[in-house]
């Protein structure tokens, strides 16, 4: 069974308006009920109102963390990559930017610790933080079974969902299986994305291509009907020049952990459990306070979810 919006609580916030209050449990997918006839996949008319942003939620506010003993704590010496934009890059002084980076001042700020942010190549992060030039990285790192043998990780921040994009004059509010029979499909070729596809969307024409430029410019083509693949990067492409307008989310977001990954979360030595937990204690905080619904809609115009 798809399992779109599996683990998130999403808040619609109008744009304008004063965040929403959080707290609201997750939505439950129901499924059709077995042998109930499919209905036609509804289609957005181009011009139409588009919906109120989206903001991921990924904490249970009926699992309040403990305040963890913050005494311990002195200092804070965060990592992070030099050019991940928007989530990590060199602001016009030079110095670290980006979501990442405000994220970790948001936890400085609530745990009211010293912290330091340097930028590193994002292949000697890990190396730097077991080798205690660094206390934490905060870097779109994704807990990997692999990763976790080498480090421990907070609870994730932040997922990259995956999304079906189509042209604008063919948008479908809703996907299923049963819609995509016969139609074509690109993802990147050897990727999650391709074997999710080829897995659920057993009927669609799956075509796989090299790279995100060359599957971008088929479905701009008309090439393909659609294409799937990495929401977030999707989101900024629907949303700036190379798109040339093009295209459009449709569907929800599909999060499979088994194709898409459990999540991002900030990375800690081995054993730390006391940053760990002081870690996870903050984030809860800005979370609950809607902190992190101001920072996510700073940064995502184009919700990936």
């Amino acid at each position: 069974m798809l399992a779109a919006l599996c683990g998130l609580g999403l808040l619609s916030v109008a744009a304008g308006a004063e965040t929403v209050a959080q707290g609201a449990p997750p939505p439950t997918a129901v499924p059709a009920p077995a042998g109930a006839p499919a209905s036609k996949p509804a289609t957005i008319a181009p011009g139409a109102q588009v919906a109120p942003q989206a903001v991921p939620g990924f904490w249970d506010p009926r699992r309040r963390p403990d305040r963890p003993d913050l005494s311990r704590l002195t200092v804070i010496r965060f990592l992070t990559e030099t050019d991940y934009p928007p989530f990590n890059f060199a602001g016009p002084d030079g110095n670290p930017a980006g979501f990442n980076v405000d994220l970790a001042r948001l936890i400085c700020e609530e745990i009211k610790v010293t912290c330091t942010i340097q930028m590193r190549r994002f292949e000697t992060l890990v190396d730097s933080l077991t080798s205690n030039r660094g206390d934490a990285i905060v870097a779109s790192l994704a807990a990997t079974p692999q990763l976790r043998a080498k480090v421990d990780f907070s609870d994730p921040y932040y997922r990259a969902p995956a999304r079906f994009v189509s042209r604008r004059d063919a948008v479908m509010a809703e996907i299923r299986p049963e819609y995509l029979e016969g139609k074509k499909v690109g993802a990147i070729a050897g990727s999650a994305h391709e074997a999710f596809l080829k897995s659920q969307f057993t009927d669609a024409q799956i075509v796989g291509y090299a790279d995100d430029e060359a599957l971008r410019t088929a479905l701009r083509k008309g090439d393909v009907d659609l294409i799937f693949g990495d929401a977030i990067s999707l989101a900024f492409w629907i949303n700036g020049t190379d798109s040339a307008e093009c295209c459009a989310f449709s569907g929800g977001p599909f999060v499979e952990s088994r194709y898409f990954g459990e999540g991002v979360g900030i990375a800690v030595r081995k054993g730390n459990d006391v940053l760990r937990q002081a870690l996870n204690w903050a984030m809860f905080r800005i979370w609950e306070k809607g902190r992190y619904t101001d920072l996510w809609l700073r940064y995502f115009s184009v919700s990936p979810f």
